[in-house]
């Protein structure tokens, strides 16, 4: 599937393609170097919401996006709760579910609450999901806190190394159709749900 992807130049279509504008709001979770935030801006310059937990990774995207005041970066993942897990640093595979190679903490804010709270958010145009297993619980959470109805566009990347992958994967497809339609999908790889209307 991966290599269909490819031939079908998914990073540069399907990933980047969406009706947004200057007034958008996107939240990219699992911004590891930053590009796909900067594909997007460049595409629509909307406002853009970057969440990081590896200080390192997240501390180059604050200096890449210095200048950017429609950018903000913050050091941490959102997730189902507040709190700092042990999370494997391997560049864009770093994981708080694959445990091996440097072992660093990741702090987390849950994900309602912030987005409501801090950030004074009612809606969100697109959220960007690529958190190497994380995804699971993070849409289990905004499921079961009915926000995900404030979402216009999914864009997620599950992750088959998570214990029952596909059966959580599919309980959660079949979730999300009741309040999105799915308008692409190679599993394992990308997948976009739209908000029904």
């Amino acid at each position: 599937m991966a290599e269909l992807w490819t031939a079908n130049r998914g990073d540069l279509t399907h990933r980047l393609d969406y009706n947004l504008h200057p007034d958008s709001v996107v939240l990219d979770l699992g911004g590891y170097e930053g590009q796909w935030a900067s594909d997007i801006f460049a595409r629509y310059c909307c406002n853009l919401y970057v969440f990081e937990p590896i200080t390192e990774y997240a501390d180059k995207i604050q200096s890449r996006f210095r200048r950017n005041t429609k950018v903000q970066v913050f050091p941490f993942g959102l997730g189902p709760s507040d709190c700092q897990l042990p999370m494997s640093k391997k560049l864009d595979h770093s994981s708080v579910v694959l445990q091996d190679g440097e072992i660093v903490m990741g702090p987390f804010r849950e994900a309602t609450h912030f987005i409501t709270g801090e950030l004074a958010l009612s809606h969100v145009d697109l959220m960007k999901i690529n958190i190497e297993g994380a995804e699971y619980d993070l849409l289990e959470h905004l499921i079961a806190r009915n926000w995900i109805t404030n979402i216009s566009n999914l864009q997620i990347q599950f992750h088959d190394f998570v214990p029952d992958a596909e059966a959580r994967m599919r309980n959660l497809q079949e979730r999300l159709a009741s309040t999105h339609s799915m308008t692409y999908q190679y599993p394992f790889v990308w997948e976009n749900w739209a908000r029904k209307e």
